[in-house]
């Protein structure tokens, strides 16, 4: 009996998330949606959904569409959903004390999602380019485009940040190296004035002396 390609054999390339907190039945609810999806509607479609595990899935996506744009040299326009599934992980065991000193046993599932991302042939992706161009397919490019600019625009504010933080940091130093300039200023002028003191107490006692020898 022939069976299909095996999960580690299955062309492509992947994306792989261990030990997820959370039953692979969940996560099998939300992989159904988006197999056999194009990646930008896949990842509208796991932007949309109510679910917590679509967040996990989105990045698992992404790091696909990443994989195979950098390693494959294909462009994320043209890569569609060609597998994904959620294998079982291992169970945590804990306990929770019951009446009557009873303990049941609580299992914390784990899983690990797979995602499999493929180039659509020539025909599927003429046929994809016409419904685009005429408006009645899916937004895949422009899902794919509106994710290259939020990229590039949180890249580009990580930069300013830091360059922002580099620059209140020289602004510290400098202000830091002003005060202490200001307190060598302060503490210069309070010995001049204590020296200024000091040189007239004993005009002071001289001018009593005089004072006294003269009575």
């Amino acid at each position: 009996m022939a069976f299909g390609a095996k999960t580690n054999e299955r062309p492509g390339t992947r994306a792989v998330a261990r030990d997820v907190r959370t039953s692979a039945y969940k996560a099998r609810e939300v992989l159904d949606l988006i197999r056999n999806e194009p990646c930008g509607r896949a990842l509208e479609i796991l932007q949309f959904s109510e679910r917590d595990i679509a967040r996990v899935i989105q990045k698992v996506v992404e790091s696909a569409m990443a994989n195979a744009e950098h390693n494959d040299q294909i462009p994320q326009d043209e890569l569609y959903i060609s597998a994904c599934y959620a294998d079982e992980g291992p169970t945590l065991k804990r306990w929770r004390p019951r009446a009557r000193g009873r303990a049941t046993r609580i299992r914390k599932r784990t899983c690990h999602i797979t995602v499999i991302v493929s180039r659509f042939s020539a025909t599927d992706l003429e046929r994809l380019r016409a419904a685009e161009a005429a408006g009645t397919g899916s937004s895949s490019r422009s899902a794919v485009e509106a994710r290259r600019r939020r990229v590039q625009k949180s890249r580009d504010s990580a930069a300013a940040r830091a360059e922002a933080e580099e620059h209140d940091h020289d602004h510290d130093h400098d202000h830091d190296h002003d005060h202490d300039h200001d307190e060598s200023t302060v503490a210069s002028a309070a010995d001049d004035a204590a020296a200024e003191v000091d040189g007239e107490v004993p005009e002071v006692g001289a001018s009593t002396d005089e004072s006294t020898e003269e009575n």
